[in-house]
């Protein structure tokens, strides 16, 4: 099947540092090429594929200060997308709903993944617009704000089995907070758990400019202390260790999060989650397997004891069975293949041409 994977422009895919959906992206491509499928990737020109690389940018539009605006990049690369289409079985989009107006003539081809929140009340109106386009939820919780948008279906995220190397007897003593310093992401409640379980918090994080702001004033002056380890942001490289070595990863959000990759992360490391009760976390976390969901700071003070006592090799266990990148593309392929399917009946209907061997999907 020769597959389109159109990427964000933002970051490189992979991400060399914090990217989600950058990293999903890159997990997926490259399973697919591992799967023998002819997939191109639009994406950034510093990204690292084995798949073939259009290049739609020169480097991660983050790291050029030279750029004021992404959106004239995301234009450029749609239009390069739009012209190269009829190459491809299947167009699959990764950047929110900017392609929407130019690819509608064509949805049966295409698959677009909600990678963020979907609670804007303006997100309503564009799906009421767009009806035929085909879109794929990353958990379940993901939908409900949009009902009416056209799901083909949802398709948990997931890693490469090997990425990261379980941690089974862990020695580093600390809990851990991993992902983007941010309100909704509330390290405030981090601090404060760890610190009445005794425990030592060390936190791997970026702060985007749009939150120094609130890093400073709300955030900084909960640093002091012996007992906070501020790391700032690491790589993949470095992720496997930081929470392989912690005895339990804290979640401790406060908005509609869509998935969550660092739970999973976490998972494949054999270190359990505590997470707070938003989004996506009750289909992630297998309560009392890979860890705990609750709703308040206090509750989760209370259940340290029972999630420090999970059985690590229970964790990554369960994470081999649902969260792997090699589950996610066969997820995938199986939407491409209906899409794929559907696109080619209606074309051989079209044009008054039987069924042959070359373009039936079984």
């Amino acid at each position: 099947m020769k597959i389109a994977q159109v990427g964000p422009l933002i970051e490189s895919v992979p991400p060399k540092f914090y990217g989600g959906t950058e990293r999903v992206v890159s997990y997926l491509t490259e399973e697919l090429v591992a799967q023998g499928h002819d997939v191109t990737l639009f994406a950034s020109g510093d990204s690292i594929t084995s798949a073939r690389l259009v290049p739609c940018c020169k480097e991660a539009l983050r790291l050029n200060p030279a750029v004021r605006d992404p959106i004239p990049y995301y234009m450029m690369m749609l239009d390069r997308v739009r012209r190269m289409a009829p190459k491809f079985d299947v167009l699959h989009f990764h950047i929110d709903q900017f392609h929407f107006p130019i690819f509608h003539a064509v949805a049966r081809k295409t698959l677009t993944t909600l990678h963020g929140r979907q609670d804007l009340p303006d997100l309503q109106q564009l799906y009421h617009a767009f009806p035929e386009m085909g879109v794929v939820s990353i958990s379940n919780a993901q939908r409900n704000p949009i009902p009416s948008a056209n799901f083909a279906g949802t398709v948990y995220h997931g890693i490469p089995q090997h990425l990261h190397k379980p941690t089974f007897t862990p020695r580093g003593g600390y809990l851990a907070f991993l992902g983007r310093i941010s309100p909704e992401k509330r390290l405030d409640r981090a601090i404060e758990i760890a610190r009445a379980a005794g425990f030592p918090l060390k936190i791997a994080a970026k702060v985007d400019a749009v939150d120094v702001d609130y890093f400073e004033t709300a955030i900084k002056p909960l640093l002091h202390g012996d007992d906070i380890h501020f790391v700032g942001e690491i790589s993949d490289r470095e992720k496997a260790k930081f929470l392989g070595e912690a005895s339990a990863l804290l979640f401790p959000i406060d908005w509609p999060e869509p998935f969550g990759m660092v739970m999973i992360e976490a998972m494949a490391c054999g270190t359990p989650v505590l997470a707070f009760d938003h989004g996506s976390v009750r289909e992630v976390v297998d309560e009392g397997i890979t860890g705990y969901v609750v709703n308040s700071v206090e509750s989760a003070i209370a259940t340290i004891p029972r999630l420090l006592a999970l059985d690590r090799h229970r964790v990554r266990r369960q994470f081999d069975e649902r969260f792997t990148a090699t589950r996610m593309a066969k997820s995938y392929l199986a939407l491409y293949a209906h899409s794929f399917a559907t696109t080619a009946r209606i074309e051989m209907h079209t044009s008054n041409l039987k069924p042959s061997r070359e373009t039936t999907v079984n």
